[in-house]
């Protein structure tokens, strides 16, 4: 199936039809943080992202960032034909559990060693994600865990009609 047509890009916007395959990893300026259960669970200025053609960008955080007990290791795993084996996590706050809402690369293919001790999160189900001072919107479906911010745009692989972009 072909690709729908970008969206127009405007001043300051990127299209993840830009992004590339395989996915590029970058470092970021600005904060982000994650609330969940009414607690900031990671407020950090140590911001990666990975950009990969048709998905909003996914960020990865230092696992150190989080608040002490905030992650827990979760059960099984997955593969990543770039970046490889990634582990799962159930992320907590504030009283709240959201199982298997963040996930890692413990031992990264090489070109992605950069997010060895990262976990990146999935927005849904938390109270709030924020980048940049930008709340985001998480990326649609319920496999990908990208970040929709007013800079980036798509259309975005997960929603309808999207699994054979």
């Amino acid at each position: 199936m072909r690709h729908p047509e970008p969206d127009p890009v405007g001043p300051g916007q990127e299209s993840v039809w830009d992004y590339p395959r395989p996915p590029r990893v970058e470092r970021v300026e600005g904060r982000v943080t994650i609330t969940l259960g009414g607690e900031v669970i990671v407020d950090t200025s140590d911001v990666v992202r990975i950009l990969e053609t048709s998905h909003p960008p996914v960020y990865a955080l230092p696992i150190a960032a989080f608040v002490p007990g905030s992650l827990t290791d979760a059960e099984g795993s997955s593969v990543c034909e770039f970046k490889g084996a990634a582990r799962y996590f159930d992320v907590h706050g504030g009283g709240r559990v959201r199982e298997r809402a963040g996930w890692g690369y413990p031992s990264p293919e090489p070109g992605y060693e950069v997010l060895a001790d990262r976990v990146s999160v999935y927005g849904q189900g938390m109270d709030e994600c924020t980048v940049a001072g930008e709340v985001v919107v998480p990326q649609p479906g319920r496999y990908y865990g990208g970040w929709i911010t007013s800079w980036v745009v798509g259309p975005f692989k997960g929603g309808p009609g999207s699994m054979g972009w």
